[in-house]
Order: structure tokens, then sequence, then C-alpha cells
């Protein structure tokens, strides 16, 4: 009956042991080493290029020549004969006014004038026969001298008769609105039953043989970009193909409402693709005197107002400060810090620090 009481008494010193042992054998035990922290970026390898683009604006493609037609005489609109975007020839009715006050000034003036013909007509003849008589003595020629007189003043009447009736003849025809172009009607600012005064602007007919795109260019670009010889065009709906430009009007005022200088360009008339109203991006590029570095936005680093990129030497990334130099498109250019042949990440610079090391993805390449 002893036997087993002491077995149940050494049970707790035996398991005591063997637990310190275990404790002593982890304690003599090294930790496992921890992995190198290695960070995949993308980054490409510099290059310098001369071509420098300075700006890109955007536009919309205007007529060069847009007339504004309006009636030459006033009255009420009876015809429209054309609608907004219908093509138009030179000499196509447009518009039209109620003819009939105009056409009985007509009237009025040629009755004016058939009144002083017959009192011309009158006239020569009591001066001819005032001559004869004259001749033989009958009358004086004071008399004779007299109808003379009053033929030449007849004679002007007439002339002042048919002046008139041009002129109202001329009033009459213009009840009639026709387009002094070809081209393509862009606005209709009046409809019929309006009665419109003489001048009133009716119709807008633009031209398509002559289209430019008309930009607004900010106050500290207009001296340096006025001056450009290289200018293209890219069409928001074709931008594959690229169509010249050359600056043709540069406003010298603001505009009021959006600050910006009214910029012309015109365009080559057989430009493909190009109609009115479309919208178009102006690139204005130079050669520089130096060569200039292009970087994406995403490789450039910001901290404590200090502009800088990721430079990978020997496997681990170094950041360098940088001095930006403007826009080309959508890369940066840099003037200083950095120089062709460095590559410098593109993707994944803000997780980065000074010495870490880091893993190129494959799709590395030279900057353009």
């Amino acid at each position: 009956m002893s036997a087993p009481n002491k077995t149940r008494s050494t049970s707790p010193v035996l398991c005591a042991a063997v637990a310190a042992l275990a404790l002593a054998l982890a304690g003599c035990s090294k930790p496992p080493a921890k992995s190198e922290d290695i960070r995949p970026v993308r980054a490409i390898v510099l290059s310098a290029s001369n071509v420098d683009v300075n700006a890109e604006f955007a536009g919309e493609v205007r007529p060069r020549v847009e007339s504004r037609l309006g009636f030459r005489v006033g009255g009420k609109i009876t015809a429209r004969k054309v609608d907004v975007g219908s093509t138009v020839r030179r000499g196509q009715v447009l518009m039209q006014l109620d003819p009939q006050d105009l056409q009985l000034s007509q009237a009025q003036a040629l009755a004016n004038l058939r009144a002083a013909e017959t009192n011309r007509d009158l006239a020569k003849a009591e001066m001819k026969r005032y001559q004869d008589l004259g001749a033989k003595s009958f009358v004086s020629q004071a008399v004779v001298d007299a109808k003379v007189s009053t033929l030449k003043a007849a004679q002007a009447s007439v002339d002042a008769g048919q002046a008139q009736y041009r002129g109202q003849s001329n009033q009459a025809r213009y009840a009639t609105l026709v387009s002094d172009t070809d081209g393509v009607v862009t606005a209709v600012d009046a409809e019929v039953g309006q009665v419109v005064t003489a001048g009133t602007q009716v119709v807008r007919v633009a031209r398509l043989d002559e289209m430019e795109i008309v930009i607004g260019l900010p106050e500290d670009k207009v001296d340096s970009l006025r001056k450009l010889a290289d200018v293209t065009v890219r069409l928001w709906a074709n931008p594959h193909v690229v169509i010249p430009g050359k600056i043709r009007e540069v406003s010298p005022v603001a505009d009021a409402a959006t600050r910006t200088y009214p910029v012309r360009v015109a365009i080559p008339a057989d430009s493909p693709g190009v109609k009115l109203g479309m919208t178009a991006l102006v690139q204005f590029a130079s050669s520089t005197a130096t060569p200039q570095i292009r970087v994406p936005l995403t490789a450039l680093y910001q901290e404590k107002g200090v502009t800088s990129v990721w430079l990978v030497e020997n496997g681990a990334v170094r950041m360098v400060p940088v001095q930006l130099g403007g826009v080309a498109g959508n890369d940066i250019l840099l003037v200083a810090g950095v120089k062709a042949g460095q590559t410098v990440v593109t993707a994944g610079a803000n997780v980065l620090k000074t010495g870490q090391k880091v893993t190129l993805l494959p799709g590395a390449e030279a900057a353009k």
C-alpha cells in the first residue's frame, strides 16, 4: 500500500525538472534570422533630348470668316428657307420679308419718274417751237433762253426720278436675304413673323474653305509661345492625325471672363476630318540649346518642400533633389540633379527609404 503513495509524491518533482530543462534549452537556442526587405519597383533609364514641348492647350475649331447677315431694310419676316447646319451656296435665298410696302414705294417712284419724263418731253417740244419762232424773229432771244432753262430743269427732274426709282427697286430686292458666300449656316437668330429693323442679324453663315483653332493662353505664356513656329494640332476625335498649324492672330487684350488671351491658329484647308465645333489640342514645341531630361510625374517625391527622385544604384535607392524645368506633355522636365544613363524609380517612390534594397520589375526602359 505504501508503493503507490510514493509514486504519486515523486511525480510533481519529475515534471518540474523536465519543464526547467526545456526552458534552459529554449534559452540557449538562437532566434531565427530576419529576412532582408527587398521591395520591387518600376524604373526607367534617363536619356536627354533637345526637343522641349512647352505647352498644350485645348481649343475649338471655328471658321476664319463667319458672315453675320441681316436685311438692309426693315420689315416682317414671311419666310425662312434654311436651318442650322444647312449647306448654302452663294446667292441662295435665306429669308424673305413682306415686300408689299417696298413694292408700293417702288411703284410710286416709277410714277414720279413717268411724270417727270412727260414734263421733260413737253418742255423739249416747247423749246423747239420757240427756237423756230426766234429764228424768224417772232419772239425775243430771252424767251428762247427761258424755254431752254425749263427743259434743263425738266431733265434734272427726270434724272432725280430715275435715281429714286433705282433706289426703291433696290429696296424692294433687299426684302430677299441671300447668302454672300458658300458655307454652312451656324445660327438662325430670327423666325417667321418677327419684325426686324435694318441691319439686325438674323442668320450666320460660316465659310468652310478656311478654318482655325481658337485657344486661350495664360498671361505668363503669351510672349514666349507667340514666337514659336513649330505648332501642331490634334483633334480629340482623331488624335493620331497630326495637323500643322500656324499662329495667325494673338489678341492684345485678355478675355474678360477667362483672363486668358485668345489666340487663333490657322490650319490647312485640306486638313482631314476637321469640322466646325470640334475639340482640338494645340501643342507648342521648340528645340532647346541644351538637352533636357524627362520623367513621368510619378517619379517625383515631395518632402519638406523639396522635390526629389529615387536613384537606383547597386541594388539600393538614394534620394536626390532635382530642379524642375517645366512640363512636356504628360512628363516633367528636369534641368538639374540627375543625368542621362541613371536609373530612376517611377512607381513605388512614396514607400521607399534611403538605402533600401530594391529589385526592378521587368519593363524598365530609357526615358524618351
